[in-house]
């Protein structure tokens, strides 16, 4: 079978796509054959060796996909071969076939498409999350969404505004403010033109954001936690800026504020059943037509590497995938 292969850490250029052995599900697996592979920004650490593991080389990236199910392993009773489903595995995606854990693999909902599904479970995952598990995010707060046009980004506008918060949208251009707003943001920031910390002091009428979501770091995670409400809490999801911050901790006496890590995957493989039913309510809602993936283009698979350097300069708004 083809897959897409990282042999040496580096850019998204340094991949290759050749052939490898077939793969064979062991107890607790099945086997899918990759319809489509949703990629996200932990796409392009891993193949860097900057994220929190390193598969040994040489490795297939990729974690969301959607498929059809090839082969059953022993002990799994809620799937069967052939049936559509999607799921994720840290890495291994971007390829033909792959092995994906019984409990991290769900019937594809028959009113999603591949590339919707393969869009869907680690964007909304992370986010809802993020909101509902760490930030016990309430009716009527304040949130403010950090690179809030990516993939995990849009995903919290969307999920924010559903969840009965008040959203404030920061993004670097005006062109992806827009599509927060399509998305429900209330408010929004072009960080690059305005100050935030002072522009979200004049939105909240001085009081502060009462909650923050941030997959960037870099400089704007100090302001941003500079501009919380008392009892505030900041989310570290992620950090697309590339610099992982130093916060002076004092700022969190001042305020009596929370930091607060967000590691979907983590909680995903350890919490099967909280995860699951979070898993649930995201399908739930996407069936009543609340949520919907923004798809920004759809690649093959050869052109993984053009996909990535799209993502890794941030030029992507939501999601991008690729077509197996």
């Amino acid at each position: 079978m083809k897959a897409i292969r990282c042999k040496s850490y580096g850019p998204p250029s340094n991949l290759v796509l050749e052939d490898v052995d077939a793969v064979n599900a062991g107890p607790k697996q099945v086997v899918v054959a990759t319809k489509a592979c949703g990629l996200n920004f932990p796409d392009t650490l891993i193949i860097q060796g900057l994220y929190q593991f390193k598969p040994d080389l040489p490795f297939t990236p990729g974690s969301d996909l959607a498929g059809v199910v090839k082969e059953v392993g022993e002990g799994v009773k809620h799937l069967k071969v052939g049936q559509e489903v999607f799921g994720f595995v840290p890495y291994g995606a971007l390829a033909e076939e792959v092995v994906v854990p019984a409990n991290a693999c769900f019937p594809k909902p028959p009113q999603m498409d591949f590339e919707t599904a393969a869009s869907f479970l680690m964007a909304y995952g992370t986010s809802y999350h993020a909101l509902h598990d760490r930030g016990k995010i309430k009716e009527g707060e304040s949130l403010l969404v950090l690179g809030a046009s990516g993939g995990v980004g849009l995903a919290a506008v969307e999920l924010g505004k559903l969840m009965g918060a008040k959203v404030i949208a920061a993004a670097s251009t005006d062109e992806k403010l827009e599509l927060c707003r399509r998305y429900g943001a209330d408010l929004t920031i072009n960080y690059n033109e305005q100050d935030l910390k002072s522009t979200l002091k004049e939105m909240t009428d001085g009081k502060g954001v009462d909650l923050v979501y941030d997959p960037v770091g870099g400089a704007y995670s100090e302001p941003a936690l500079r501009a919380t409400a008392r009892y505030g809490r900041f989310l570290v999801v992620g950090f697309a800026a590339g610099d992982i911050p130093k916060i002076p901790l004092n700022l969190t006496l001042l305020k009596e504020a929370e930091i607060v890590g967000v590691f979907w995957g983590s909680f995903a493989m350890k919490e099967p059943k909280a995860n699951m039913e979070n898993s649930m309510q995201l399908m739930q809602w996407h069936a009543e037509g609340k949520l919907k993936p923004y798809i920004h283009k759809v690649y093959e698979l050869s052109e993984t590497p053009e996909a990535l350097e799209e993502i890794a300069n941030r030029r992507a708004k939501g999601k991008l995938v690729v077509k197996v």
